[in-house]
């Protein structure tokens, strides 16, 4: 019996590449062959991908950035990217393909489109990113990450939850420690690559805190590499205790260990902090595309699980108000962290597994 081929194309963040790594994990047990292609961007966020997964780096771009002469360029890199990859899939016809979103997807979905080769995408956000966008009507499936989605006009929709990680999924559940007059971990994330406000306004926001409670704390914190220094000698100047790094290898165990997270609402963190259920302060994007980071809160912060803090009224006072009112109520918080469970979907990867075996199957037949 032949080996089936899944090929995957994702862009170059977390985002979009944490789900795409959950995938590959699912599918390679399944004695599937699982194919990533990706940017050179998307390629920093591989080195957690099972080591079986064939990683391709394919041309494309955007027209958000560079200046006139990088515009006139998209273009003519996309389509060398469509047509690298319709050359490949020539050779190797995928059994499905599946799209993550991101510019460095449209290759693969651009040369699957011509090829008329079975293909879906997944989106993470409870907005459709400008990628998938384009490709919803021109897919057999949506998956969505967040429900509702708002979804164009003949475009099928269904919700399956985002993936995880096996990292988080290993600590789905875990026991909360509430908090109390003992040692306490808050930790920050503001998504794959930090946030700027959030090492802005936190650091002062705990500093701002009742000593008896600030004493316990400690602290850690994903600043980017331009903001690091910055942040760890304000909280080293404050005597917190904290740890402070532009990127955190191994989240799932931070976020187990906190009585508190505060961070931006990417769909990936918030999947993450249902799962393993914890309290969160959630603090969205404001100029995200379609401000699909609001609509990812909607499900936590109505459960209970979460507070949303919208950018225009986070400030080191207000945050410090809600920090106190998690970490002093130690019945509330608990009340928060078994919410946020209630709203998480273990099993997404596994009903996103069954969509792309069904995708094959019919194209089959």
């Amino acid at each position: 019996m032949t080996q089936k081929l899944l090929l995957m194309a994702a862009g170059g963040t977390g985002g979009h590449m944490f789900p795409a790594q959950a995938l590959a994990e699912a599918m390679l047990r399944k004695g599937w062959r699982v194919k990533l292609s990706t940017d050179a961007r998307g390629a920093r966020y591989t080195g957690g991908f099972p080591h079986m997964t064939e990683i391709t780096e394919v041309s494309s771009a955007t027209f958000a950035r560079g200046g006139l002469l990088a515009k006139a360029m998209v273009a003519p890199r996309i389509a060398a990217g469509v047509a690298s990859m319709a050359l490949e899939m020539r050779r190797e016809r995928p059994d499905a393909v599946i799209g993550f979103g991101g510019y460095p997807s449209i290759p693969a979905l651009g040369a699957a489109t011509l090829l008329g080769l079975p293909r879906m995408i997944h989106e993470q956000n409870g907005v459709l990113g400008k990628v998938n966008q384009k490709f919803a009507t021109r897919v057999a499936q949506v998956a969505c990450g967040v429900w509702p989605t708002e979804l164009p006009e003949g475009a099928q929709g269904v919700h399956v939850g985002n993936p995880v990680r096996g990292a988080v999924l290993e600590r789905q559940g875990a026991p909360y420690i509430p908090p109390g007059d003992y040692p306490m971990s808050l930790l920050v994330i503001g998504g794959s690559q930090g946030a700027r406000i959030l090492s802005d306004v936190v650091p002062g926001a705990i500093a701002a805190l009742p000593e008896a409670l600030r004493r316990h704390l400690r602290v850690s914190h994903q600043a980017r590499d331009e903001d690091q220094a910055r942040v760890a000698q304000f909280y080293a100047d404050a005597g917190i205790d904290a740890e402070v790094q532009p990127f955190f290898t191994d989240v799932p165990s931070r976020i187990s260990e906190a009585q508190l997270v505060i961070s931006r609402s990417g769909a990936s963190s918030i999947a993450d902090i249902s799962i393993i259920g914890r309290p969160s302060i959630l603090v969205p994007f404001a100029t995200a595309a379609g401000d699909h980071q609001t609509a990812n809160t909607r499900g936590l912060v109505e459960a209970g699980g979460a507070i949303r803090i919208p950018e225009s009224a986070l400030d080191t006072a207000s945050l410090a108000e809600q920090i106190a009112a998690v970490l002093t109520n130690a019945q509330g918080a608990t009340q928060m962290a078994n919410a946020a469970l209630s709203t998480g979907i273990p099993d997404a990867t596994d009903r996103l597994v069954a969509l792309v075996e069904h995708l094959s199957e019919e194209a089959a037949q």
